[in-house]
């Protein structure tokens, strides 16, 4: 059998793909990685550069430290150098690299120099390998350096090592995306040597960093942690290769250990074996456990929870893949992730028992190493105690006897049906009746009792139909050869029938898993508040791990529980304490964890790119871990899920709040803004006509004299109707306007508000077209008064005078409507609606009308308290305006 994968990995060949369309959009970038100053990155980069350019490659040097050294300014000599550009910082003059002018220049190749540099301020970018970023990005190739400490995830290690904290980092993903990095090593004594001989840096400095930084341990430490980045980039380069080129592992160019795990390794001592030959190997490792139908109880997945977690505290990195096959599917994912060596444990059991469960598909070991062609198998001896040794992992539960009773009865009605058969048929055809019962036994039940059921019907063809009869004797060697192809095709259905039973029961067990997270993704999406939220996700989680679950959030700074299903109880002050440690350090805490494992609960803080939002409890009856290593992975998913959702509404509640609190600061100096005009205007013209009349009353005649107190009764007018709109705003947002209902003569409130606007319409034709014997509907009159007098007020603002306003009421199928026509200029498209918001004033002739900009508002919100309409459209037959209020009359009736 060849279990070597027949084609490339598609993920593989993807990010191949993607890497190659990039590529020909974008530069390639080289960066040359060092463990410390000093090592000769520069050096190396500008005798590449040459290299280049003696094969007549366009380059440039965009920008290159010398530090003084000599021997690498000489390297300088022949090549272009694009001068920088000068930025005053602080009272002095930096020089940073010109990224426009290399741009415009586009070399085929550019120098850069330190990457991790941080550019002065005035600079498009703060850090130079955003320079590079789009260099590469504008088809420039770069050559650049780099030391390993600048590298962003190694910055705690290097804190930790040298005691400095390194400032200036690059993100790992630039490294990551490197097209090609070269190793510039060197020992570390080679290199305190050149610092010995001023090289680096002159001597004071070099004797003080020799004491510090460039000690021995340290240069030794950072030369490690430069040769294990640059081996795990070219590890994944070659396995990303293997995969897009379909070729089987393992290739030997470094060590990958791989466990395989089965529910029969009870015993700790191989996992402590792998671990001991990783750290010899200096090697990764991988636990593997092929996951079968028969690792779908829960005793199954206990134990294994027990295993994985033994595995992870150890160092591993576990990986649970489904199969049928647990050595095959094992060998191909080897091969798949270019693992050297496989751990296995030796097979269970001795003598004849151990040989029948080999025989029977149990002995894993016996397959790897038959199947293993290229790998190494270690094979590791179980304790001699012969018990799991795995704290807290509870005994293998001894087999059932019912599914054999099962296939003992199955066989048992065939038998009877093959008697029956006998009476009418040929005795050959008879044995049809005992493969489909081994066949039903195999879908049923699996392979063991498939297997019983095989020899059972064995015995019953051999005893019932062949010669002589009743006997287990065989006397003719035709029916010897056929009870042999019999047994052969029964033990083949057998195992074919369990293997679709397993198939479909391991099928059936994801798509459960993926319609849990499909309804539960549809059930989050379907949410709007955040406690309906945390009741349906804990609802769901307890649901599917069947777990008592428990939701916190911080509330004042402390976390308290919001929601809860099934979990029966409070959690304690000791939970509690676990709970908020969790939050805190954002890690999993209490039971079965590596912190705080004394408690009741185990907490597991849910997190989003911005942090931990949350923190969900599991608890369980049950003993041993609560989550195995399959429900681990649903709950980071159903977690994930649930913290995008939390911090989706949080957003949004945070958005709502940013838009209620932009709104009021809009309304805010909306209304400072026509408080400081429309209060000035008119208290400046009451406060000069009344200092004339003190002033000059005397000399005065009575038409000066009655001018001036025109104004004050016109102005004082008209802060009068300012201060009453705001207080009828006030009363309608507050919700305290409560409509009277009595019947209302149309025609006597058109005629008060008219009177009202009297002063204001005086320049305009004024007229009314009112039907005859109007309904009297049930309103209240002084609402409708001052609606309608807040149009016409709004009217004769905005039209010129001489022009004329037209008053119609007329009763038509919608009810009774009062319309207010002008012929100003009309209104805007999208001022429609706009015109009845609060502090809206639109310009009209060039100039802005004085005003509030809450009339329409207020009449707006008059005429819907009384349960009417009011819209504003351009008139149709000229240029103009039309307010058009309605009242139907079936809701409120009329007299």
């Amino acid at each position: 059998m060849d279990t070597r994968p027949d084609r490339p990995d598609p993920d593989a060949l993807l990010r191949r793909t993607e890497k190659e369309d990039a590529a020909r959009a974008r530069g390639r970038l080289k960066i040359f990685l060092g463990a410390a100053p000093g090592v000769g990155k520069t050096f190396e980069m500008l005798t590449t550069g040459h290299q280049l350019l003696r094969d007549g490659v366009d380059l440039v040097a965009g920008v290159v430290e010398t530090h003084g050294r000599a021997e690498t300014a000489a390297l300088l000599d022949g090549l272009e150098v694009v001068p920088g550009r000068a930025i005053a910082y602080r009272g002095r003059t930096v020089w940073e690299m010109d990224l426009d002018a290399i741009l415009a220049r586009h070399p085929r190749v550019v120098l850069v120099d330190e990457l991790a540099h941080t550019n002065a301020p005035g600079s498009r970018h703060p850090k130079r390998w955003m320079d590079v970023e789009e260099l590469l990005a504008a088809g420039i190739d770069v050559l650049t350096t780099v030391n390993i400490q600048h590298l962003e995830s190694l910055n705690d290690v290097v804190a930790a090592i040298t005691r400095v904290r390194v400032r200036e980092t690059v993100p790992d993903s630039v490294i990551d995306g490197a097209d090609e990095v070269e190793l510039v090593d060197l020992t570390p004594n080679d290199l305190l040597q050149r610092m010995r001989d001023g090289k680096i840096y002159a001597e004071q400095t070099a004797r003080r960093a020799m004491l510090h930084y460039f000690s021995p341990g340290n240069l030794t430490a950072l030369r490690e942690l430069a040769l294990r980045q640059t081996a795990q980039q070219v590890d994944a380069q070659l396995v990303d290769h293997m995969k897009a080129n379909a070729i089987s592992g393992p290739w030997a160019a470094g060590e990958r250990i791989l466990v395989c795990l089965t529910l029969q390794d009870h015993d700790a001592s191989l996992l402590r074996y792998a671990r001991r030959l990783a750290d010899r190997l200096h090697a990764p490792w991988i636990v593997l456990h092929v996951e079968t139908s028969r690792d779908l109880t829960p005793d199954a997945r206990t134990r294994m929870a027990t295993q994985m977690h033994l595995a992870q505290s150890l160092g591993a990195e576990t990986v649970t893949i489904p199969g049928q096959d647990v050595a095959l599917d094992a060998l191909a994912y080897a091969r798949a992730q270019n693992v050297t060596q496989i751990v296995a444990a030796h097979p269970a059991g001795r003598g004849w028992g151990g040989r029948l469960r080999q025989w029977f598909g149990q002995a894993t070991t016996e397959r790897l190493i038959q199947w293993a062609d290229g790998f190494p198998v270690h094979v590791v001896p179980r304790s001699e105690a012969g018990e799991p040794d795995l704290a807290g992992a509870p005994p293998a539960r001894a087999r059932r006897v019912g599914p054999y009773l099962a296939s003992t009865l199955i066989v048992a009605c065939a038998l009877a049906v093959a008697l029956l058969l006998r009476q009418g048929f040929a005795v050959s055809n008879v044995s049809l009746a005992f493969l489909t019962a081994i066949l039903g036994a195999a879908v049923a039940y699996g392979l063991g009792p498939s297997l019983w059921a095989s020899v059972l019907g064995m015995l019953c063809f051999n005893f019932f139909f062949l010669p002589p009869l009743y006997t287990l004797t065989i006397a003719a060697p035709d029916n010897v050869v056929a009870l042999f192809f019999f047994f052969a095709t029964a033990v083949i259905a057998s195992n074919l029938g369990a293997r679709v039973r397993n198939q479909a029961v391991v099928a059936r067990h994801r798509a459960e898993v993926t319609q849990s997270l499909y309804l539960f993704s549809r059930t989050l999406a379907g949410i709007g508040t955040l406690d309906d939220l945390l009741w349906g996700a804990s609802h769901q989680i307890a649901t599917v791990l069947d777990r008592k679950v428990v939701m916190l959030l911080p509330v004042d700074g402390r976390l308290s529980v919001q929601a809860s299903y099934n979990s029966g109880q409070r959690i304690g002050e000791e939970d509690l304490a676990a709970a908020t440690w969790a939050w805190k350090h954002d890690k999993v805490a209490g039971r079965g964890s590596d912190n705080l494992p004394g408690t009741r609960w185990l907490f597991l803080p849910m997190r989003t790119g911005r942090g931990p939002v949350a923190v969900i409890g599991l608890d369980t009856d049950r003993d041993g871990p609560i989550l195995d290593a399959e429900q681990q992975r649903l709950l980071d998913a159903l977690a994930d899920q649930t913290a995008s959702a939390v911090e989706r509404i949080t957003l949004a509640r945070d958005l709502d709040q940013a838009r209620l609190n932009a709104e009021t600061d809009k309304l805010r100096g909306a209304l400072l803004t026509s408080i400081s005009h429309d209060l000035r205007t008119p208290l400046s013209a009451i406060l000069g006509a009344a200092s004339s009349l003190d002033s000059y009353g005397d000399t005065m005649g009575p038409e000066g004299r009655h001018d001036l107190l025109a104004t004050i009764r016109d102005e004082a007018e008209r802060l009068n109707r300012f201060v009453a709109n705001l207080l009828d705003m006030t009363r309608l947002e507050a919700g305290a306007l409560r409509p009277r209902r009595e019947p209302v003569d149309v025609a006597e409130i058109v005629a008060s508000a008219l009177g009202r606007a009297a002063r204001i319409l005086a320049d305009h034709r004024v007229e009314l077209e009112m039907e005859p014997e109007l309904p009297m509907p049930l309103l209240d009159d002084v609402l409708l008064e001052q609606a309608l007098f807040n149009v016409l007020d709004n009217a004769g603002k905005h039209t010129a005078a001489g022009t004329r306003i037209v008053i119609r009421a007329a009763l038509r199928p919608e009810g009774l409507v009062l319309e207010v026509l002008d012929e100003g200029s009309g209104l805007a498209v999208e001022d429609t609606e706009q015109v009845f918001g609060k502090f809206q004033r639109f310009l009209s002739a060039d100039r802005a009308r004085a005003g509030t900009g809450l009339g329409l508002a207020i009449a707006r919100g008059f005429v819907e308290a009384m349960g009417g309409t009011i819209v504003a459209r351009n008139r149709r037959d000229r240029q103009g305006a039309v307010f058009v209020m309605t009242f139907p009359l079936e809701a409120r009736g009329a007299v």
